[in-house]
């Protein structure tokens, strides 16, 4: 079997840790509590969901640091394994808040179509924002994964100065890898129909799963989720997607608030060049890029345990000082000035 071949099946089961416990148990034992709910974007209805962090013993609430507003990436969902990551924030003392996004999960949209990712943005912006205000002396951080870092870099363009602390991108889809790229020719016929073919599931698929997942039971159980999209790329998704990274290298300049990327260096489903191109550009003063020697795309839900805990540290130790650094509300404003710029390769 071939590195890209699919994984055998496993049986379906209610959640990724199988049907029992339920998710209040579940949730629980990981220390956290998760909220569930529906918001009405101006563009369509979003599932969206909250995990805050728990007295072990008492199950009440704990007081918390800042704010995570977490977007996931292409064909997933805030849920099944995605979660795990909303899950370690809270367990960190931060309150994380995550939106499926149009076209995902359980919110409204053609399923994977995205062919007006202002929108897309839009939409979940509007419910981060909703939040946000009613904590403004918090810090507030935006983290978003793979094409979900693409989202969020449209959110923080978006937003007006000062809202968010700091961004926070794991492998954001900035550059394309050429394999990945849609043809010039596919999209060039497909708009000869004048969007028409806009929706259609008719894009070559790549295989990105298997380019994304370098732990074989963790494919198993990412590709068991029954809310993942399965089909090929839509003709209007993979035209906007394209779009978007030529966009971005004008717009990368613009970003002045802190940042923390990650990325492994075999990725091949977003390049690390975009993360190095984004990282050289970008005016923040207070920016760090990390690069993971032979980890793939997906760090945290697709790496061995030890390779995601190391990520994930990473994670906390970069969010963390950030908060004791800035303090209250966003810092925008005291942190484009006078901090070290920071590259590592790990």
């Amino acid at each position: 079997m071939g590195s890209d071949a699919p994984p055998a099946m496993p049986p379906p089961t209610k959640y990724f840790w199988g049907d029992e416990p339920g998710e209040d148990e579940y949730y629980a034992s990981q220390g956290v509590r998760n909220q569930q709910s529906y918001f009405q974007s101006p563009h369509g209805r979003l599932f969206t969901q909250s995990f805050h962090p728990i007295d072990a013993t008492t199950g009440e609430l704990l007081p918390v640091k800042a704010l995570v507003f977490m977007t996931h990436g292409y064909g997933s969902d805030s849920g099944w394994l995605f979660q795990k990551i909303a899950i370690a924030y809270a367990n960190w003392g931060y309150a994380v808040y995550c939106a499926d996004l149009l076209g995902h999960g359980r919110s409204d949209g053609i399923r994977c179509y995205l062919g007006d990712m202002e929108a897309v943005a839009g939409a979940s912006l509007s419910f981060f924002l909703s939040v946000r205000r009613e904590s403004p002396d918090l810090p507030a951080f935006l983290f978003g994964e793979s094409m979900g870092g693409a989202t969020t870099l449209l959110m923080y363009l978006r937003s007006d100065p000062g809202i968010w602390t700091g961004l926070i991108f794991s492998a954001p889809l900035f550059v394309i890898p050429d394999d990945m790229k849609p043809s010039r020719v596919h999209l060039f016929v497909y708009g000869l129909l004048f969007g028409l073919a806009d929706t259609w599931a008719a894009m070559p698929d790549n295989k990105m799963v298997g380019k994304a997942i370098k732990d074989r039971d963790r494919l198993r159980i990412i590709a068991s989720n029954p809310r993942r999209y399965t089909g090929r790329p839509r003709v209007g998704t993979m035209r906007e997607l394209a779009r978007l990274c030529e966009y971005f290298k004008t717009k990368f300049p613009e970003v002045t608030v802190p940042f923390l990327t990650v990325h492994g260096t075999d990725d091949g489903v977003a390049s690390p060049e975009g993360s190095k191109m984004f990282y050289e550009m970008a005016a923040s003063a207070d920016k760090k890029l990390i690069l993971y020697e032979g980890m793939y795309h997906s760090l945290i839900q697709g790496e061995p345990e030890d390779n995601s805990s190391r990520v994930l540290a990473d994670m906390r130790a970069w969010t963390d000082e950030r908060v004791e650094r800035y303090g209250g509300g966003a810092g925008a404003s005291s942190a484009t000035s006078g901090r070290s710029a920071d590259k590592a390769d790990n």
